[in-house]
């Protein structure tokens, strides 16, 4: 049993009672200092969570995740921003970016087509693209990471990058890294719509199966 299987919450306002199972009354007093100990003794961690939290009082309800982005990008006082886009969601990075520069952010964006290496030299078969027998360029998360190192970015934002190859992006990154958007293509980037759905539409969600892989084209 953990907070995934936790309504009560009290560990946010401790006002009401803690589960048996609650891993916050569970914790090592010596663990728990610890952690707080690694806040303050880390100037950067520190100032990271102490902007967070000052922008989430100030602008609580009122600030859409765009807004919220550019509020901590200022606040945090980053000049150098990078974006790693998702190809198919260039003109999402592309109007980004502009709401950005309104704000007085320069954005520098790499898409995840970068390089434009076709899937088959990593290893993946001609049967194994969306269409086969075509030049079909791989995700390059850990180049997308490498350039943006390069051009020393203090800040980088996932806009749609593919489940897994987000994995590799944030893993390479130097500079921390936050999502603006969440790929989902079947609910138009809005991927808790399934959740909310659970008990409906989607309700196949709570059977074992999970989605069958297409037939070869």
């Amino acid at each position: 049993m953990d907070c995934s299987n936790c309504s009560v919450g009290n560990c946010a306002h401790l006002k009401k009672e803690f589960p048996n199972f609650c891993l916050t009354t569970s914790l090592d007093e010596n663990t728990r200092q610890d952690v707080i100990n690694r806040y303050i003794k880390s100037p950067k961690d520190r100032k990271i969570a102490i902007t967070s939290a000052k922008l989430e009082a100030n602008y609580y309800g009122r600030a859409t995740r765009v807004e919220e982005t550019l509020l901590f990008i200022k606040a945090m006082g980053y000049e150098k921003v990078g974006v790693a886009t998702c190809v198919g969601l260039l003109d999402e990075c592309n109007r980004f970016a502009r709401v950005a520069k309104a704000k007085g952010v320069e954005i520098y964006g790499v898409a995840c087509k970068v390089g434009a290496v076709d899937k088959t030299v990593i290893g993946l078969t001609e049967d194994q693209k969306i269409a086969p027998n075509t030049h079909e360029s791989m995700c390059n998360p850990i180049l997308q990471a490498e350039l943006l190192n390069e051009q020393k970015t203090e800040f980088n934002i996932i806009i749609g990058l593919c489940v897994g190859h987000d994995s590799l992006f944030i893993k390479h990154s130097k500079a921390p890294v936050t999502y603006l958007v969440v790929k989902d293509r079947v609910l138009c980037h809005n991927p808790v719509a399934a959740l909310y759905g659970m008990n409906g539409y989607y309700k196949r969600l709570l059977t074992p199966d999970l989605p069958q892989e297409q037939t070869p084209k």
